[in-house]
C-alpha cells in the first residue's frame, strides 16, 4: 500500500480542527470519504439527474441504467448470484427491519425464536423486540465468554434444544463495541442443520473481509455504504432469489408494483419489490465508486494494514497500566476496533478532552446497551480503524490520551 497516495484522496484529512492536524478514529461509526467518491456525487447531479423507471427521456434512461447498474456492482462484490438478490435500503439497519418485516412477519408465529448474541447492535435487538411485542416471538442470546467471544458450545445448545421453534439465527460478523471476528461458516451449518436460516450483519467486516454470501451459507446479509468509504443513506439487503420471491413486500407506493385495480395489486420484479417510491438514486450510484476504491486497494491489504495498526495500538495502550481493554486480547480473534476505558476518567470526558487535540474517538454505549450491561460499565471509549489511519495517529492519541487522564485527575 502506497500510504501516502491513498491518504492524498482523502480531502478531510487536510483539515485542522483546534488548530491541529485531524486525527479521526471513529471509522466504525462513519468513514471518511475519497476524492472519487466525492467527485461522482456531482458528476450524477451535474449531467444525469432523472427519476428511475418512470420516463423515456434521455436522463431518465440513463440514471436508470446506472441505479441498476450500481446492483450489479453491489451483487458481484458479496458473490450475490445477480441484482435480483440486492435490495437497496437506506442502511444495515432498514435491512434488518425489512428482513424482520417482510421475511418475519409472514413466517414466524406464536414461541417461535430468533436466536441472536450478547454482542449485537440495537439494530439486531429491537426488530426481534417488537416481532416479540405484536407476534408473541421469542428471544434466545448467545452468550459472550470473558474473553469477548461467543460461547459455540451454549449456541450449539439453544440451537438444537429449540430445534423445532427457533427460525433465524441473526450474528453479527464483526462485533462494533468488542472487535470479535464470528465464525460465519460455522454459525451458517449450525443454523441450517436444524432448519434454520441465516443472517450476518455485515457493517463492520464489508470494507475489510472478503464476503462471499454462497460459500459462507448466508441467507439474508445487511450492509452499510457509508462503513466502507461510500456514502450515507445506501445500504444492502442481501437475499436468496427464492427467499425473495416468498417474502411479501415491506411498504408500498411507487416504482415496486408492476399492477394496480381497486381490489388488488401485482408487485414489480425483483429487486424492485422491495424498493417502493424515489430511492436513493445518486447514492445508490455513488456507492460502486467506493467498491471499486476498496477493490483496486485489495481487501487483503486493507485487512493487513488494520492487523499492523491493532497490534501497534493494543501494545501501547497495554503498556500504559491504566487502560482496560475490552474483547479478545489474540489478534487473530479481533478486528477494526478497540473499546476500552480509562481509570478514574469517563468516557464522555476522555472524548471530550481528545477533541480538544485534535483526535476523534468514539464514547458511549456505541448502540449495544445490553454488551455494555454485560461488561458491567455504562460507557466505553472507542478507537475504530480505516485505511488512511497510521502508526503516527496512534501516536498522536496515546499522547492526547494520557494528557487527557493527566487534565482530568490534577
Amino acid at each position: 500500500m502506497d500510504q501516502t497516495k491513498i491518504n492524498s484522496q482523502f480531502p478531510i484529512l487536510k483539515r485542522k480542527v483546534n488548530g491541529k492536524r485531524l486525527v479521526y478514529l471513529d471509522n466504525a461509526a462513519t468513514t471518511q470519504k475519497p476524492d472519487r467518491v466525492i467527485d461522482a456525487l456531482k458528476v450524477f447531479y451535474s449531467r444525469h439527474n432523472s427519476n428511475i423507471h418512470r420516463g423515456l427521456h434521455t436522463l431518465s434512461v440513463e440514471a436508470s441504467d446506472l441505479y441498476e447498474g450500481a446492483h450489479d456492482v453491489a451483487a458481484e462484490f458479496i458473490g450475490a448470484k445477480g441484482r435480483e438478490e440486492v435490495v437497496f435500503t437506506r442502511n444495515t439497519t432498514e435491512s434488518i427491519n425489512l428482513v424482520a418485516n417482510a421475511w418475519g412477519r409472514k413466517v414466524l408465529r406464536k414461541n417461535d425464536i430468533v436466536v441472536i448474541s450478547e454482542m449485537e447492535h440495537h439494530s439486531n435487538i429491537i426488530p426481534w423486540m417488537i416481532l416479540g411485542k405484536s407476534l408473541g416471538i421469542r428471544i434466545e442470546r448467545i452468550p459472550v465468554d470473558n474473553y469477548g467471544k461467543l460461547d459455540l458450545d451454549e449456541c450449539y445448545r439453544i440451537l438444537t434444544k429449540n430445534r423445532r421453534r427457533v427460525k433465524l439465527l441473526s450474528i453479527v460478523h464483526v462485533s462494533n463495541v468488542l472487535g470479535t471476528v464470528n465464525p460465519v461458516k460455522q454459525l451458517s451449518e449450525m443454523a441450517h442443520d436444524i432448519g434454520a436460516l441465516f443472517m450476518l450483519d455485515a457493517a463492520q467486516s464489508a470494507a475489510r473481509v472478503k464476503i462471499n454470501v454462497e460459500a459462507m451459507g448466508v441467507d439474508f446479509l445487511a450492509l452499510s455504504s457509508h462503513k466502507m468509504y461510500g456514502p450515507t443513506g445506501i445500504g444492502v439487503l442481501y437475499a436468496g432469489r427464492d427467499l425473495m420471491e416468498e417474502m411479501d413486500p415491506w411498504m408500498g407506493g411507487g416504482d415496486m408494483v408492476r399492477r394496480v385495480t381497486n381490489e388488488e395489486f401485482e408487485p414489480a420484479d425483483l429487486p424492485w419489490k422491495f424498493e417502493a417510491g424515489t430511492p436513493n438514486i445518486a447514492d445508490g450510484v455513488v456507492y460502486t465508486e467506493a467498491i471499486r476504491f476498496i477493490q483496486e486497494i485489495g481487501l487483503d491489504s486493507i485487512a493487513e494494514h488494520e492487523r499492523q495498526l491493532i497490534s501497534y495500538a493494543m501494545g501501547k495502550l497495554q503498556g500504559l497500566g491504566w487502560v482496560k481493554i475490552y474483547g479478545p486480547q489474540d489478534l487473530a480473534s479481533r478486528m477494526g476496533v478497540i473499546s476500552f476505558t480509562v481509570d478514574g476518567v469517563h468516557p464522555h470526558d476522555l472524548s471530550s478532552l481528545l477533541d480538544d487535540e485534535a483526535v476523534a474517538i468514539r464514547a458511549g454505549h456505541h448502540c449495544a446497551m445490553p454488551l455494555h450491561i454485560k461488561l458491567g460499565t455504562p460507557a466505553t471509549a472507542r478507537i475504530s480503524f480505516a485505511v488512511y489511519n497510521t502508526k503516527e495517529d496512534i501516536d498522536a492519541f496515546v499522547e492526547a490520551l494520557k494528557n487527557a487522564r493527566s487534565t482530568f485527575l490534577k
